[in-house]
């Protein structure tokens, strides 16, 4: 099986890791999106900048966290290394529960107004993280 995996020089995982954020960010605030295009104006407006706030108040205080402890963890890891290994495996697990999560939430039957605030904040969040992941492959590159 060693002989399979698929090796890369170890800066391309951070290029990896932000698109993964990047990517589902923009999808969480694609369908928050969705949801506050059917809304009055003066809700959209309201949700959009209560969204923007938390969103800045997710990534400061909680993802910036994330995102530092994955790439420490990435850069002490030897090179090369498992293509699949931008993400720990833990952090699969959080992956496959947040989907679960956000499959849940989005079938629960809350009002819409809701599930917008809570994607467009998440995705939000995960937008602006993936910046570090970017930040430090270009730093990994030039290095």
């Amino acid at each position: 099986m060693e002989s399979i995996k698929p090796l890369v020089a170890r800066h391309w995982l951070f290029l990896l890791a932000g698109i993964m954020w990047t990517g589902v960010g923009i999808m969480l605030l694609a369908r928050a999106w969705v949801w506050l295009a059917t809304m009055p104006i003066s809700w959209e407006l309201v949700l959009m900048t209560i969204s923007a706030i938390s969103a800045f108040l997710f990534y400061k205080f909680m993802f910036t966290n994330t995102v530092n402890k994955n790439i420490e963890r990435v850069c002490n890891l030897p090179d090369p290394v498992s293509i699949f290994a931008f993400n720990s495996p833990k952090g699969y697990i959080l992956v496959v529960f947040m989907i679960g999560l956000g499959i849940a939430i989005r079938h629960s039957g809350l009002d819409t107004r809701i599930l917008a605030l809570v994607y467009a904040s998440m995705g939000g969040a995960l937008l602006l993280a993936s910046f570090h992941f970017y930040g430090q492959f270009r730093r990994e590159r030039a290095g």
